[in-house]
């Protein structure tokens, strides 16, 4: 059997892998060991083994993602969600589908304090979902908003996905994490103007509610939202002004939430233990399947399979259209059924060159890769953010009704994407003001 045989028949394996529930880091890994073993014997397959995860985990910048989600934890656990729910509540209540509006506007604020889909949409989703439900909201109007709005954690800055695109595209992850500002912001807006027309046409989906506080009320609402905007000012204003870089944002975010916490007489030995715990728990799964994939992707390389492939698309490759649209079909159809961060380091040594070779940036290859990943997180069978909200909700709500909900936010984003494609600008204004 060729290597390039050898190659192919590994990538079926592996997706085979995953579908049955296998891990995916042990998935990518042990599939590249053997894959490896066999082209090159078990000495070097056993060299790379011992090498790959501390080369990889050397990388300075990837001390972001542990700082990053620790500051998520902390703003989660010292009450920063749900006092920013009760601010939206408070003030887009009285909407068409306020509840919902609501739910993702603070998905988005929410994601700038947090930089993961999935821990901002099991936060917001134990305290929205329920007041949607009491509301008389229907089901999956009140858990698709959520588990839709919770992928702008992967977009919106602080994102771990970009720090991660960044340092294998070999860009600049501030400017990524500046282009994100924008596409994140248009998706809320047009997930908001899809709820709200639902609800104007289909009222019994989404029964107005009644906003009992006064004015005065509303008004002092909004002081409690006053630490994530310390943070989000911090962060985003450090990056863009360059006083800090990516890794140190990271460090002075979650130094940034626990001091507040403080402030606010919120952070205790529980809430310190308990933000750690998860921050340490969800650094070591990201790093897990990461290490994988870096495997993976010297095992595709030593079968010749990216040559391969380049060879085969080099006739369409030439055009830049065609190529964005293959590489969208891709990710659509992978995101089905892979993780987010394993199917971006899987697909990334393939599709890099070729944007490359066109001269496209990669800058806004990297928003749209992001955007495709949080697409894979609402899609079925897989759809990881619609297993989290299940999660939250247990048996009230059933699986389908959840994918059921999500559809309407998947039209969305066909217009999202669009204009993302079709208006790169959209993209690249924030990092072009940076030069």
């Amino acid at each position: 059997m060729s290597s390039l045989e050898i190659g192919f028949y590994s990538m079926g394996i592996v997706v085979f892998l995953i579908a049955i529930r296998m891990p995916i880091g042990v998935s990518l890994g042990l599939v590249s060991f053997v894959g490896i073993a066999q082209m090159r014997g078990l000495d070097v397959a056993f060299g790379l083994m011992k090498t790959v995860p501390f080369d990889f985990a050397a990388h300075w910048e990837l001390t972001a993602i542990p700082m990053f989600l620790l500051m998520g934890a902390i703003a989660h656990y010292s009450g920063i969600s749900s006092a920013l729910f009760r601010a939206a509540r408070l003030w887009m209540g009285g909407l068409p589908g306020g509840l919902a509006v609501a739910a993702n506007f603070a998905c988005a604020g929410f994601a700038a304090a947090s930089g993961s889909s999935v821990a901002t949409a099991a936060a917001m989703g134990r305290i929205a979902i329920p007041e949607m439900l009491k509301a008389g909201y229907d089901k999956s109007l009140a858990t698709g908003t959520v588990a839709a709005a919770g992928t702008l954690g992967s977009l919106i800055p602080p994102s771990i996905l970009f720090v991660l695109y960044g340092i294998f595209a070999e860009v600049s992850i501030t400017k990524l994490l500046m282009a994100g500002i924008l596409p994140g912001l248009l998706t809320a807006v047009v997930y908001a103007v899809m709820i709200m027309t639902r609800a104007t046409i289909w009222p019994e989906i989404a029964p107005r509610t009644q906003i009992s506080e006064s004015r005065a009320e509303r008004w002092q609402s909004l002081g409690a939202v006053w630490p994530l905007l310390v943070l989000i000012l911090g962060i985003i204003g450090g990056l863009y002004s360059g006083l800090v870089t990516p890794t140190e944002a990271g460090a002075f975010g979650a130094f940034l939430s626990f001091v507040i916490a403080m402030f606010q007489g919120r952070m205790s030995w529980v809430v310190l233990k308990e933000s750690v715990v998860e921050s340490v728990a969800s650094t070591s799964r990201i790093f897990f399947v990461a290490v994988g994939a870096v495997l993976l992707t010297k095992f595709m390389a030593l079968s010749g399979v990216p040559v391969f492939l380049g060879q085969m698309v080099g006739s369409w490759a030439l055009d830049p259209l065609l190529l964005v649209i293959a590489a969208s079909l891709i990710y659509i159809v992978l995101g089905m059924f892979l993780d987010p961060l394993g199917l971006m380091l899987i697909t990334l040594p393939f599709l890099l060159p070729m944007f490359e070779a066109l001269h496209l940036d990669l800058i806004w290859f990297g928003v749209l890769v992001v955007k495709y990943l949080e697409i894979g997180l609402l899609t079925p069978p897989v759809g990881f953010n619609v297993y989290v909200i299940k999660s939250v909700v247990g048996d009230l709500v059933e699986l389908e009704t959840i994918f059921k909900g999500v559809l309407w936010f998947l039209a969305c984003e066909v217009i999202i994407v669009f204009l993302l494609i079709a208006f790169p600008a959209i993209s690249l204004y924030l990092p072009s003001t940076m030069d």
